[in-house]
């Protein structure tokens, strides 16, 4: 009877072979001419969970893009895993900067490059093999573990509450396992235990019925995009604070405990300002880089248009003007009364000569996992087994909104196991993910199940 471990090592090219078939697969969910690719890749994993030997394996429609679900449950006495991801991916949009198709898998230097390399495809194929070195060797897998692989994560997933809310027996579980975020750094394995909340505005800004001549009408009339940028200026000062009324009243203060732990990061400011092309940092004033990044909240526009974009000159008074805009939140936030402040603030300081309206898109809260969970230790522990080397823990400054539901609604924290790297270029062209870390992290994942137990008796 082989070891689930050496049953990695001696299967880790068919295992990549697999994952090429499926990153082969255009399943971009924002795309509806791609639908029979996403239901295409839901039926790959399908049929995969089916040939390693677990059961209740179904496809679960929804008004949008399916849901795949598989199970082993063996034990009354033994943890319950529900693992997480998800199978959509990013339209690759630009295709010109793709040094090789976005769909036809490259290995170049270790690493392999095509759409969802990382995100999540790479990410979330690694459990799956993981129960493979258990269930096609004959070991009895240690712990019970349930799937659930969605196809809607890159577009807000607005189907997947509903589901969890309509199937909670059928999920229960002691905890969520999730590998969509980021190691610290190379060859250093670190658990995400935090993760910031969302909300999400537009503003559009209107003034006179039409574009105007900006000569025969200039100086008579509000512009517009002049107005926005107005309104945008007045929304975060020179030191970085936020100044929406009420914006930090629920803001859980970083401990000492957190600030420590932040100084222990191996934090290089000069690289970092290097890999993102700067001179300076910019951020909330008293607040370390890392601490920015991840433990205070944040106000960023993420999009602004407004009169002539075309090549050339157009003397044009603009008749609309629009910004979207992000605020990342941390723990004790709310996504709503953050939107409800910010549309009042806006509405406060908006000019009269122009009319305004906001709208809020999407938000989630904010996450924080206790590091005296067992599932964490146990979590930290098989990294350490795996990669020899000291597990970090940290705060991530992206959002995951499902995991705040996860807990909502099935009371379950979750573990962050995240095997990429913040150079996988998640979203962007030439994403990739490295071959490496995919057979280390079905190892970590292996022999995360093997001692979890024991971590569950303590």
């Amino acid at each position: 009877m082989s070891d689930p471990q050496n049953y990695i090592d001696t299967s880790i090219g068919k295992f990549q072979n697999e994952l090429f078939d499926l990153l082969r697969i255009q399943s971009i969910s924002t795309d509806t001419s791609k639908t029979p690719d996403i239901l295409k890749a839901a039926e790959y994993l399908a049929d995969q969970f089916r040939e390693i030997g677990m059961d209740a394996v179904q496809i679960f429609e929804t008004s949008g893009h399916p849901i795949v679900y598989a199970e082993k449950c063996l034990h009354d006495d033994r943890p319950t895993v529900l693992i997480y991801g998800h199978y959509d991916v990013q339209p690759p949009d630009p295709l010109h900067k793709w040094n090789s198709p976005p769909f036809e898998p490259v290995v170049r230097d270790g690493r392999v490059y095509a759409r969802g390399a990382s995100d999540d495809k790479g990410q979330s194929f690694i459990h799956i093999k993981s129960v493979e070195s258990y269930l096609q060797t004959g070991h009895e897998l240690p712990v019970d573990v349930k799937f659930l692989l969605e196809g809607e994560e890159e577009i807000g997933s607005p189907n997947l509450v509903p589901f969890i809310k309509d199937h909670q027996q059928m999920l229960s579980c002691d905890m969520v396992l999730i590998s969509d975020t980021a190691m610290y750094g190379e060859d250093q394995p670190s658990i995400t235990y935090g993760l910031r909340g969302l909300t999400y505005m537009e503003i559009e800004v209107n003034g006179p019925n039409r574009d105007l001549h900006s000569g025969v009408f200039g100086g008579t009339v509000e512009n517009p995009a002049n107005a926005l940028a107005g309104i945008i200026t007045q929304l975060v000062d020179k030191n970085g604070r936020i100044q929406i009324e009420g914006f930090y009243d629920d803001v859980k203060p970083l401990t000492d405990s957190e600030r420590k732990a932040y100084k222990k990061l191996p934090f290089d400011e000069e690289l970092y300002k290097k890999d993102i092309g700067v001179k300076q940092l910019h951020g909330e004033k008293g607040y370390s880089t890392p601490e920015r990044a991840s433990g205070r909240p944040t106000l960023d526009v993420n999009g602004l248009w407004s009169g002539y974009q075309g090549e050339g000159a157009k003397t044009v008074l603009p008749a609309t003007a629009g910004a979207k805009i992000s605020m990342r939140l941390v723990p004790d936030q709310d996504p709503k009364k953050i939107a409800r402040l910010f549309t009042e603030h806006i509405q406060k300081i908006s000019p009269d000569t122009v009319d305004v309206e906001v709208t809020e898109h999407h938000g989630g809260y904010s996450v924080i996992v206790d590091l005296d969970f067992y599932g964490i230790k146990a979590a930290a522990r098989a990294f350490e087994t795996v990669y020899q080397k000291e597990t970090l823990f940290s705060r991530e400054g992206g959002s995951i909104p499902i995991v705040a539901d996860f807990k909502k609604v099935l009371g379950a924290d979750s573990i962050l196991m995240g095997f990429g790297l913040t150079k996988d270029a998640l979203h962007s062209p030439n994403e990739s993910f490295s071959l490496k870390d995919f057979h280390r992290g079905i190892k970590t994942s292996a022999e995360f199940f093997r001692i979890l137990p024991g971590y569950s008796m303590d």
